[in-house]
């Protein structure tokens, strides 16, 4: 491989990762309801479409802060399969998504799933969403955790979670304390039957 094409590669994979980057920092500015992260990942002149949502990225913010805190404790927005076709500074990709939400009403947990379809567009140097449509493929609540609720309340102890920063994900230095190691929950007793 030549320099130039090297050069080349780089610059794609450059590219890739500040997409890919985009849309993770949208997942944390969503369920952290960090407004400024979320802004970041949108060219200000871009138009979301989630269906029940079309609009600026200020007026998506607004409205996804009051929709998620209106209905939910909390919300964890997934990302997994990602596929990126680069056409010089614009961008086209699909990213598959999934929603767990702790409800404030009716089934304890719900989840969702669909896909992030976007046009990226690089400017001045920094890529950012220029139109997306959420697309929802399936959603649903499941049944109860077999996980007993005394085992459940001990990943409290790692820190509260929080919808702004003070939640755990923004402490400068992270720190685990040392006297929690070696802490577990008992293990389930298992029956003759899975024995």
């Amino acid at each position: 491989m030549t320099s130039w094409n090297l050069g080349q590669a780089v610059r794609e994979l450059q590219d890739r990762q500040a997409i890919l980057d985009c849309i993770h920092n949208y997942c944390r500015g969503v369920d952290r309801f960090d407004r400024e992260l979320l802004l970041s990942v949108y060219h200000r002149d871009a138009i979301d479409d989630h269906g029940i949502f079309v609009g600026t990225p200020s007026d998506f913010a607004d409205w996804a802060f009051s929709f998620h805190g209106a209905f939910q404790h909390a919300t964890q927005h997934m990302v997994t399969n990602h596929t990126c076709e680069l056409d010089g500074d614009t961008a086209h990709t699909e990213t598959y998504w999934m929603l767990a939400a702790s409800n404030k009403s009716g089934s304890a947990l719900s989840f969702g799933g669909g896909r992030y379809v976007d046009r990226f567009e690089k400017r001045n140097d920094h890529w950012a969403i220029a139109a997306r449509k959420c697309v929802v493929d399936w959603n649903g609540a499941p049944g109860d955790s077999p996980i007993p609720t005394e085992v459940l309340a001990l990943f409290g102890a790692v820190g509260q979670p929080a919808r702004d920063l003070s939640d755990p994900s923004y402490q400068r230095p992270l720190i685990v304390s040392r006297e929690r190691i070696g802490l577990h929950a008992p293990a389930p007793e298992r029956t003759a039957a899975e024995r």
